[in-house]
């Protein structure tokens, strides 16, 4: 396979992994507290080759794939809702629920109260505070802005909110729960919670739309291009082949 066959192939690859990203992104514009997220390309194959190439030698050498994906760090909207087991997040954090693989963290924070007393996620998950679990007893509920309940005026516990490094890989799964590796999270330093409210994806619909046509038409081009590299291939090979 020629220079022009890895290129055409290796970029159809790489924008087909894009319009995922973007189908998802576009899928989740309703999911409260969901990130949208971006994509970066790297070179490869001189590089990876090891190979001493310069100038318009290491240009042509050289393609694109996916190299990674960062969640968008841009918020979606707060919206009012009313319900004190709503809860919004101001600032970079997380709250941290627990689910059957460990903890995840999400900025969905339309929580209910299960039977046993656990505030969940509408999912059943877990919701955690400073001691394990939060458990709600029967009463009036207020959250304050630093993640503190109370109950009747009675301190009920503290909800658990971390933040990452800006370096930190987050792997998004179902829905707006996230995944990081061990030992990366922190207490969030500048976050507050706010009762009654939700956090609106951060997708945006219209930029969304657009980049999923614009990937679209480039994943055909690639794809013609392919066909084309691959029929001159076959013609080059029935011409010359025999007479080798």
């Amino acid at each position: 396979m020629d220079t022009g066959s890895y290129v055409a192939c290796a970029g159809l690859v790489a924008r087909s992994q894009q319009l995922d990203l973007a189908a998802q992104d576009l899928a989740n514009i309703n999911t409260s507290g969901y990130r949208s997220q971006r994509s970066a390309f790297r070179a490869v194959l001189a590089k990876s080759a090891g190979a001493n190439l310069t100038g318009w030698s290491a240009a042509v050498n050289n393609f694109g794939t996916l190299g990674e994906t960062r969640l968008s760090r841009t918020p979606g909207n707060l919206e009012k809702t009313g319900n004190p087991l709503d809860l919004g997040l101001e600032g970079d954090g997380f709250f941290v629920v627990q689910t059957p693989a460990g903890p995840r963290y999400t900025r969905r924070g339309n929580f209910q109260i299960s039977s046993a007393g656990a505030l969940e996620t509408s999912d059943g998950y877990p919701v955690q505070g400073s001691l394990g679990t939060v458990r709600v007893p029967n009463g009036e509920l207020a959250i304050s802005a630093d993640g503190t309940l109370s109950v009747d005026g009675a301190i009920a516990g503290k909800l658990k909110v971390v933040q990452f490094a800006p370096s930190t890989q987050l792997q998004a799964e179902s829905g707006s729960y996230y995944s990081a590796p061990a030992g990366r999270e922190s207490p969030a330093a500048n976050t507050s919670v706010r009762q009654g409210m939700i956090e609106s994806s951060n997708v945006n619909a219209i930029a969304s739309s657009i980049q999923l046509v614009t990937l679209q038409r480039t994943a055909e081009m690639l794809q013609r291009a392919l066909t084309t590299f691959h029929s001159e291939f076959d013609r080059t090979a029935v011409e010359d082949l025999p007479k080798v």
